[in-house]
């Protein structure tokens, strides 16, 4: 995509994610309508995925946010108990045998402000407030 890129977008400062705990959610839009996305730390690293379960189309999070299981070792979906592994997305419990969490791009990096977590959309999932097609509205990053 010559010039259609979209600019890495900041979700948060990394030490926001802890192993394990909350998650922190942002609006997008994927499929032509609105969606929502969200970040979780596992084992040391920062995830993210659509915040949709891939047995019945609804979100995850049980109180806004909540996206692991008690033992902090799995994401659950609150409606009907899907268990996904945090660093792959991949089902491996409950009603959606096979199925996959949809996987967003997600970066560590320094910045002048400390280390942070950034999301790099792709062409069909992306920030909402970007807008429908306007990825040049995004400010430029030196």
């Amino acid at each position: 995509m010559s010039g259609g890129e979209l600019e890495a977008v900041r979700v948060c400062a990394s030490d926001e994610l802890v192993d394990g705990g909350a998650g922190v959610r942002r609006d997008a839009l994927w499929g032509g309508g609105n969606a929502v996305v969200f970040f979780v730390r596992y084992d040391g690293k920062a995830y993210g995925y659509l915040n949709q379960c891939a047995h019945v189309p609804m979100e995850l999070d049980w109180v806004e946010g909540q996206f692991f299981e008690s033992s902090g070792l799995y994401l659950m979906c609150a409606t009907h108990g899907a268990i996904y592994a945090p660093d792959t997305g991949k089902c491996v419990g409950g009603p959606c045998r096979g199925g996959r969490l949809r996987p967003v791009q997600v970066d560590e990096r320094d910045t002048p402000d400390g280390r942070a977590v950034f999301w790099l959309p792709d062409g069909e999932l992306r920030p909402a407030d970007l807008g429908p097609a306007s990825p040049a509205a995004q400010a430029e990053v030196p």
